[in-house]
């Protein structure tokens, strides 16, 4: 098995791991690497692999089956892990049905289709503050504040609150996204969780119709979720809500105007807009590796010796370009018929939220590129610059001209 190189933190890496996941899934499609300086861990690569060890039992999402209390807080980095790791995201079952039920109650695909004509007008209300303008940063202007409004409306967070909600919402994005103010971070999730218990409280003596009154009330079998999961559980759907749409709007925007030719057909095929947004999501994979595996016993794949607690983690990215799974993989094809990305992941933790994302992507570029046709990069595409994350795959930056 040929050796390749491979650095996660390398800028050449972020900017575009592309060339790099093609060479590791052809010449080693298991890979040991070190993850923090700290870790022994793998990267799976080909899609069949990826896909078998999503629904492997022998390893575990659950990191106190790994991990001992030292060790996760060496691991997470902030004081309030529980914030992070009590949803169904790090369970196994039976915890992880039992979170993910009580969720569904709530985040219903009814309940989703029902935000469309809400988040048509987001999207109106924010094309047209841009009217006046000749050049923008689609990050800041567009793809952010979409996700983040909706999530929070969606959430019952007061209009008042939504800017430093945003703040705080970004701050809990920077965990995944390796902030090193770990300081600051740490201050700012302290404050972003005192908040939420004043939420969770009011909405406890007053349910109204969001997400946190759901959540609050939502029970099985005569039991509710515990205060340390109702938290976590806000959490993880803020990141999944937020970061995973902004990048889908951001990376598929930037792959449009790298190929004007698909671009043009979307402008003037809007009916072909589902294809387009799962092709993107495919094709630029806001996220880049999914979430992590431990092994929970001895198991050998390739030939290699993965160790009971060795980390493992599936390069959603690599598996979405496989030429054993999909024709032509590093065409971009918006009118794709057989697409079976795992962009959402798959089996049990597949995302709860890919309704809603995919909805957001779809509103989102046809009301962008209808209202503003001629569309064009404003800056040279070697200037594109991406966020370094061990998870997320998004950009900095898109400046764009709105048109001549």
């Amino acid at each position: 098995m040929k050796k390749v190189a491979f650095d996660l933190y390398s800028s050449e890496y972020q900017n575009n791991p592309y060339p790099t996941l093609s060479n590791l899934r052809k010449y080693e499609p298991i890979h040991e690497f070190t993850v923090n300086k700290r870790e022994v861990s793998w990267l799976i690569t080909r899609y069949s692999d990826v896909v078998a060890l999503f629904k492997d039992e022998r390893l575990t999402k659950d990191l106190r089956n790994v991990m001992s209390e030292d060790e996760l807080k060496q691991t997470i980095e902030i004081k309030e892990a529980d914030f992070i790791i009590n949803n169904m995201l790090f369970k196994d079952p039976p915890d992880h049905r039992r979170l993910r039920f009580l969720v569904q109650k709530v985040f219903t695909p009814r309940m989703i289709e029902g935000l469309r004509t809400r988040i048509e007008e987001i999207s109106a209300n924010l094309l047209e503050d841009l009217e006046t303008k000749r050049s923008v940063d689609l990050m800041e202007d567009y793809a952010a504040p979409l996700p983040i409004i909706v999530i929070s409306e969606m959430m019952g967070i007061p209009v008042a609150d939504r800017n430093q909600f945003r703040i705080w919402s970004n701050a809990v994005t920077d965990i995944s996204n390796g902030t090193e103010d770990i300081e600051k971070l740490n201050s700012y999730v302290k404050e972003f969780i005192d908040y939420l218990e004043i939420l969770i409280e009011e909405r406890r003596q007053s349910p109204q119709d969001d997400i946190i009154s759901g959540l609050v009330m939502a029970e099985e079998d005569g039991k509710n979720l515990s205060k340390k999961e109702l938290l976590s559980m806000l959490f993880l759907l803020i990141v999944a809500g937020h970061e995973t749409t902004v990048n889908l709007i951001g990376n598929g925007m930037l792959a449009l105007l790298q190929h004007p030719e698909q671009l043009e057909k979307l402008r003037t095929h809007p009916e072909h807009i589902k294809t387009a947004v799962e092709e993107l999501l495919r094709f630029t994979n806001p996220v880049e590796i999914a979430t992590a595996r431990y092994a929970l016993e001895d198991m050998t794949l390739y030939g290699k010796e993965i160790k009971k607690g060795e980390l493992i983690l599936l390069s959603i990215a690599a598996a979405n370009r496989d030429p054993e799974c999909f024709d032509n993989p590093e065409k971009l094809d918006i009118t794709r018929e057989r697409n079976k990305h795992i962009a959402f992941g798959f089996g049990m933790h597949h995302c709860l939220g890919a309704p809603l994302a995919r909805l957001e992507g779809q509103i989102a570029f046809s009301a962008l590129i209808q209202r503003f046709p001629n569309i064009k990069l404003d800056v040279d595409e070697h200037e594109i610059k991406w966020r370094h994350s061990e998870i997320f795959r998004g950009l900095v930056e898109l400046p764009i001209k709105l048109g001549e």
